[in-house]
């Protein structure tokens, strides 16, 4: 795999937890980091990683979010949806960027859960 397929397949990572997130509303973002993960992480340690820390933080999101969605009975949970919601969107792009710059970004507030 070159670099240039390196960066691609790494910023995929993060980027198709973005089209898990909004298709399932935000339940299962983690789905598509998970594949790739699974799939390309013995053909380059940058995809491996980049893969990782998406599935990691992607899982963290839907944690956050389903306790939202159960919080929304007592309404503080549409307040906190919707912040994480837009921490998810904003932190998912930052991480696609440097990705594809080549650079390793590591999600703050983040559980570690794969390793």
């Amino acid at each position: 795999m070159t670099d240039a397929q390196a960066r691609q397949w790494a910023m995929f990572a993060h980027l198709s937890a973005l089209a898990g997130g909004f298709i399932s509303a935000g339940f299962l973002p983690f789905v598509g980091p998970l594949i790739i993960w699974l799939v390309k992480k013995d053909e380059n340690p940058f995809v491996a990683d980049q893969a990782r820390e998406a599935l990691n933080f992607n899982i963290t999101a839907t944690i956050g979010f389903w306790v939202s969605y159960m919080l929304m009975f007592v309404f503080i949970g549409f307040l906190t949806f919707a912040v994480i919601g837009i921490a998810w969107l904003i932190l998912t792009i930052m991480a696609a960027m440097a990705a594809n710059n080549g650079q390793q970004y590591r999600y703050p507030l983040s559980l570690r859960l794969v390793n």
